[in-house]
């Protein structure tokens, strides 16, 4: 079996590279990144192509499935950009799917692109997938929902699986992750149990996580079996306030949402942030996901707790962890990260 990876070199991606390089029935993975990475796991080619310009079709030809997993989350101030990178780009890899005549498609969707939903109960994949409308990342995703739809419909025999992820974590994706959502300010090495005295308390935050390797083997079981639709992914337990202070060994104070929400705004708009506020605004509304299906269709289980997928991270921020991809390397935000405020936070990709 051959498989294509499109964004092979990021948080999901490397670890999904790894999970099929390690299966006997994969026989090739083909990794697509924009830019080559030093990481070289054994069994795994590299091509060098930018979705949303660069010839797709004969990367793909041959191919029994391609995954697809690109996602461009930054720069918030340019959702121009955003949108012709994860849109017309997420488009274009569907179009050479069909194109080539690949069987199966595998694409990373996500609990963002779920409308807005309860948190005191778990809804399954049938929730209606709107996003919220003014977050970039949550529209884009909710928009290629649509245009999928679209492409089941049209292609009946293409095999189109869906996966939605929760908030996924490892530690070789610590140091980008806080450069794509926390920014150069955050003092990642006090982020520690015991070093911290309190956790603030959103009411109404709750969210779900799991590990990058628990994400990639959905992906990997997803590849292998002849399934077919939306599958939620997340591990227990649901996270809130009280479990992250349990973790950190601190305790939680409550903080009025809109005091949180303004301040994120005005650290955005000062480009101190790169997450922006109506980020915020769409986690605060995601739903609890049933992971059921998963289990039963795929046979996915969770080795690692959402707390672990969480303690790794935190773990990968205080020792500066990454991988040798561009997306993961630790060292590219120079001396006191200063080539991250060259870029303009949140302003360049």
């Amino acid at each position: 079996m051959r498989v294509v990876v499109v964004g092979a070199t990021g948080n999901v991606g490397t670890s999904v590279v790894e999970a099929l390089t390690a299966e006997p029935e994969v026989t090739s993975v083909l990794g697509l990144a924009r830019r080559r990475p030093g990481w070289q796991p054994d069994g795994v080619e590299w091509a060098t192509a930018d979705i949303a310009s660069d010839d797709l079709v004969e990367l793909l030809r041959g191919a029994d499935v391609v995954v697809h997993l690109a996602w461009l989350f930054q720069p918030t101030h340019d959702p121009v950009l955003t949108w012709r990178v994860n849109v017309l780009g997420g488009i274009r890899v569907f179009r050479a799917v069909v194109e080539t005549g690949v069987p199966a498609l595998v694409y990373a969707s996500s609990v963002g692109a779920y409308s807005p939903g309860p948190q005191d109960r778990a809804v399954d994949e049938g929730w209606p997938t709107h996003g919220w409308p003014t977050a970039g990342y949550t529209r884009e995703k909710a928009y290629l929902e649509r245009v999928l739809d679209g492409v089941e419909a049209e292609h009946p025999d293409l095999r189109v699986v869906r996966m939605r992820p929760g908030f996924i974590f490892k530690r070789e994706a610590a140091t980008g992750q806080r450069r794509l959502f926390a920014g150069p300010l955050m003092p990642a090495r006090l982020v520690r149990p015991g070093l911290l005295p309190i956790v603030p308390d959103l009411p109404g935050l709750r969210f779900q996580a799991l590990h990058s390797l628990d994400a990639a083997d959905a992906f990997r079981l997803a590849v292998l079996r002849p399934v077919r639709g939306a599958f939620n992914l997340a591990a227990d337990p649901v996270l809130d306030a009280g479990e992250l202070a349990r973790l950190l060994r601190a305790r939680t104070v409550r903080v009025p949402t809109p005091a949180v929400r303004a301040a994120l705004a005005v650290g955005w708009g000062l480009h101190l942030l790169p997450a922006s506020p109506h980020l915020f605004d769409a986690v605060l509304r995601l739903p609890i996901m049933d992971v059921r299906r998963a289990r039963d269709e795929l046979g996915w289980w969770p080795r690692h707790t959402a707390l672990d997928a969480v303690g790794a991270f935190l773990e990968g921020l205080r020792d500066g962890a990454g991988l040798d991809t561009p997306p993961l390397a630790p060292d590219t935000s120079g001396p006191l990260r200063v080539r991250e405020f060259r870029t303009g936070v949140g302003t360049r990709p």
